[in-house]
C-alpha cells in the first residue's frame, strides 16, 4: 500500500513540475500575440460589432449557432462568407431572423424571432457580416 501512495505522490510532483513548461510557451506566445492583437482590438472597437455581439449574447441565437463551427444552424463565419455586407443583404437576413427560414442551409428550419425589432435584427446581422475574413 505504501508503494501506491509513493507512486501517487511522485506522479503528483512530476505533473506539478511539468506544468512549468507550458508557462514558458505562453511567454513565447505572448511575444507573438501583439501582432494579432491590433486586428482583434480594431474589430472589438467597432460599434456595430459591439452592439451586435451584445444583442446576440442576450438572445437565444447561441443555442443553434456558433461563431466558427456549425451547430444546428450555420456558423456565423460561414454566413459572413456567403453574403456580401450590403444594405440589401442586411435587410434580407434581418427579415429571416425575425420571420424564420428554411432551405438555404439545410432542411432544419430556423425558428422565427418575432419579438426582435428590425433594428436589432439588422444590428445582429452587421455583427455577423463583420466576421468575414
Amino acid at each position: 500500500m505504501k508503494k501506491y501512495y509513493v507512486a501517487v505522490a511522485l506522479l503528483a510532483i512530476v505533473s506539478a513540475c511539468s506544468n512549468d513548461k507550458p508557462s514558458t510557451d505562453k511567454k513565447d506566445t505572448a511575444a507573438t500575440a501583439p501582432a494579432a492583437a491590433p486586428a482583434a482590438s480594431d474589430m472589438s472597437s467597432n460599434p456595430d460589432y459591439q452592439k451586435g455581439l451584445e444583442l446576440i449574447a442576450k438572445s437565444d441565437c447561441l443555442t443553434c449557432h456558433k461563431v466558427s463551427e456549425k451547430l444546428t444552424g450555420p456558423a456565423y463565419k460561414d454566413v459572413a462568407a456567403k453574403y456580401a455586407n450590403t444594405d440589401e443583404n442586411i435587410t434580407m437576413l434581418a427579415g429571416k431572423i425575425i420571420k424564420g427560414g428554411q432551405g438555404v442551409w439545410g432542411t432544419i428550419p430556423m425558428t422565427p424571432h418575432a419579438t426582435l425589432t428590425e433594428a436589432d435584427a439588422k444590428q445582429m446581422v452587421k455583427y455577423i457580416l463583420l466576421l468575414k475574413k
